[in-house]
């Protein structure tokens, strides 16, 4: 560049935007929390320094919903950031963009993971053909999870909603901290034990291995070596359902099934028993209707065959027919009516639809009367007695009709038997 040449501002900037954004890429940088903010917008801004340097750093609203660790945060703690570096133009500043930030020493977590995960995979414990099947109908599970955690309540609020007949049997464990890895196997040898030396109506159909969700360190009990291994080993079919859907621990990939979350393991328990209540209900429901409607039909029999109904319903038909007539009575109207000469003159034809009208009622009428005829003799005294049935009247003549009337008739009163064909007299004997 010789003396005459000169940069504008932002030429400056460009220039030195493009170096460092080009350069400065997905890089990982260790540091100190300060002045940890969250913006009205949803993004976050913090300060990382090492004693020696700083550098603003911000998490944009996006990273930060895909970064939950942020609100467990604090000015102080050392993390390490991924991300990139960004220029702002206008006031020639630069930060570093994060898109993922965990705790210092997750990361040595990680690398951990990774290798146990590699070593145990090749030694056949993650293999499906070693997998022991959960049973479609348990009848007693063993959890091994904390006393009193919300994973325990999750669990139990589902199977209690979803459940037919499932007895469940908590074994308490430390499912976090040094003590948890210890604790936890302890747990599962006692299951083990308990269910090898119980009655066969006693033992345990499958041991659900559980707590809620956490950091890698939180879960990291459910990465013990030791305790992959008892899973293996264990005899009975077991489920791990350790954290939340994006969760994944040691104990997952040797468990015989891995659920997602605590209500999800429940849920997979109860499947069947939820599709047979379902089928129950509908069941239920097809029954109950079927009922229902015989029964209404057996009541419209029964009242279609009561004497009164019977009655009332002559009665309807004849002010029907009473109500027709004076409706046709047309002539008398007309003859009060003045000035209508032409209505007059068509009385005749008038009178004629009125005979018609009145004849096709009667005939119906008595239609229905002769039905209603047979179906009273059908249902007359003597033809029910005809049948084979029989009546009893006590001696003041009162019919005897149920249980309870006969209860209230005393030894060796007389009553009277009535046949179709005759009366016959009886004592009263009762045992």
């Amino acid at each position: 560049m010789t003396r005459q040449e000169s940069l504008s501002v932002t030429d400056v900037v460009t220039s030195i935007k493009q170096s460092l954004e080009s350069n400065f890429r997905n890089m990982m940088v260790v540091g100190e929390i300060s002045n940890l903010s969250c913006s009205s917008g949803g993004h976050w801004y913090l300060t990382l320094s090492d004693g020696q340097s700083s550098i603003s750093a911000a998490v944009f609203k996006g990273d930060a919903f895909r970064n939950p660790l942020l609100r467990e945060l604090k000015d102080g703690d050392k993390v390490i950031c991924t991300g990139s570096i960004g220029v702002y133009g206008k006031r020639g500043t630069f930060q570093l963009i994060v898109k993922q930030i965990q705790f210092a020493g997750v990361g040595d977590l990680k690398v951990e993971f990774e290798k146990l995960k590699k070593r145990l995979a090749a030694e056949g414990l993650f293999d499906l053909d070693t997998k022991k099947k959960i049973p479609s109908f348990p009848r007693r599970v063993a959890v091994i999870t904390a006393e009193g955690a919300a994973a325990l309540q999750d669990f139990l609020n589902i199977y209690k909603r979803r459940s037919i007949q499932m007895d469940i049997v908590l074994i308490p464990a430390v499912v976090q901290g040094d003590a948890a890895p210890a604790s936890l196997r302890n747990a599962l040898m006692a299951a083990i034990k308990t269910s090898m030396d119980a009655p066969e109506e006693m033992k345990y159909d499958v041991i659900v291995l559980t707590r809620g969700g956490g950091s890698l360190e939180d879960l990291w009990a459910f990465n013990d070596e030791a305790l992959a291994w008892e899973i293996y080993n264990c005899p009975i079919p077991v489920i791990s359902a350790v954290g939340h859907q994006v969760d994944f621990s040691i104990s997952d990939f040797v468990a015989d099934l891995r659920c997602e979350t605590p209500s999800a393991a429940a849920e997979t328990l109860t499947d069947s028993q939820t599709r047979i209540l379902q089928k129950l209900n509908h069941c239920k429901k097809s029954l109950v209707g079927t009922i229902e409607l015989k029964l209404g039909r057996k009541k419209e029999v029964l009242e279609a065959s009561n004497p009164h109904t019977l009655v009332d319903l002559v009665w309807s038909l004849f002010n029907d027919l009473q109500k027709s007539l004076l409706d046709l009575d047309i002539r008398g109207r007309l003859e009060e009516l003045t000035g209508f000469h032409e209505a007059l003159m068509s009385l005749d034809e008038l009178s004629s639809r009125m005979k018609y009208s009145i004849e096709t009622k009667l005939r119906n009428t008595g239609t229905k009367l002769e039905g209603l005829g047979q179906m009273m003799t059908a249902l007359g005294p003597q033809n029910v007695l005809d049948r084979g049935y029989t009546y009893i009247q006590d001696e003041d003549g009162k019919l005897v009709g149920n249980k309870k009337q006969y209860n209230e008739l005393k030894n060796g009163k007389s009553v009277a038997i009535t046949f179709s064909d005759g009366k016959a007299k009886a004592l009263v004997a009762k045992e």
